[in-house]
């Protein structure tokens, strides 16, 4: 299993705990699909279209994992847990000003374990994620597992395409987020909990707006505008792709761009009807 590119963040200290003082290159490690793996999920999307339910509740497992106890150790009260499955309903039912995905979630659980070598070296040790899952995940391909995780100076979250399903290590399948991502966190930029939002996007199989640069195909979804490479911040009216093709401003305010939490808030319509063909596919 190739590992996760981790990318190195500018952070400061806030009172001891890390604060994101830039933007980084990277809000998101989750592994792209390679060139076979990714026509054979086109493939299996093909034949999920229009077989997905209009309406999809899932059942979500929240698995904190701390390095002891304290919000600084990544402890969590169930009010923030709360709160990140009420902003992943707000911005998949379309309130947030975007589509309405037809998905809700339900929280079905919160686990908690104290594991200072899984909260602090899941995000780099394979071996240890495949340690952690084993022991934590819940339920079968219709149910999402989160796991809170420090995710230091390299990543704020990853997740899984859902052909890991068919590969060696189908209980890789789930969402890990850095605790702080989750509302009423300490990062400047990042703690809206849209990072969930975006990673469940990877989980449904959707692919970042910015994938396949200024092409036709891009992210394979068609009411996306291309845009070379990922916004930061909110860089409103940029425009990085100029092919006739793909005109159109960069899509700065999609849920699966690099936009600070703020300036992310929608799904569209094309991205929408995609995650339903996954789920048909893969999960349902």
């Amino acid at each position: 299993m190739p590992r996760r590119t981790l990318t190195c963040l500018a952070v400061t200290l806030i009172a001891g705990v890390p604060l994101f003082a830039a933007s980084p290159r990277e809000r998101c490690s989750t592994r792209q699909p390679g060139i076979e793996e990714a026509a054979q999920m086109e493939k299996m999307l093909s034949r999920g279209h229009g077989r997905g339910q209009a309406e999809a509740v899932i059942p979500v497992w929240v698995h904190v994992i701390t390095a002891g106890s304290g919000y600084e150790d990544g402890e969590l009260p169930d009010r923030v847990i709360r709160e990140q499955i009420r902003v992943l309903n707000d911005s998949y039912d379309g309130k947030t000003g975007g589509a309405n995905t037809g998905f809700a979630f339900e929280l079905a659980g919160i686990t908690r374990i104290e594991n200072e070598d899984w909260f602090v070296n899941m995000v780099a040790d394979l071996d240890v994620e495949l340690e952690a899952k084993a022991a934590l995940r819940q339920g079968g391909p219709e149910t999402l597992n989160i796991y809170t995780i420090n995710g230091g100076p390299y990543t704020l979250g990853w997740a899984y395409f859902p052909t890991i399903l068919f590969s060696s290590y189908p209980h890789l399948d789930g969402v890990a987020v850095d605790w702080r991502t989750l509302p009423g966190g300490v990062y400047e930029a990042y703690s809206d909990g849209d990072t969930a939002t975006h990673e469940v996007g990877h989980w449904l199989a959707l692919y970042h707006t910015f994938e396949g640069r200024c092409t036709k195909t891009n992210d394979y979804v068609g009411d996306t505008n291309a845009e070379f490479s990922p916004a930061f911040g909110c860089p409103v009216g940029r425009d990085s792709c100029s092919q006739p093709f793909n005109a159109g401003l960069d899509p700065i305010y999609n849920f699966m761009d690099y936009s600070d939490d703020p300036c992310m808030y929608l799904f569209t319509s094309g991205q929408a009807d995609r995650m339903r063909s996954a789920w048909a596919a893969y999960r349902q």
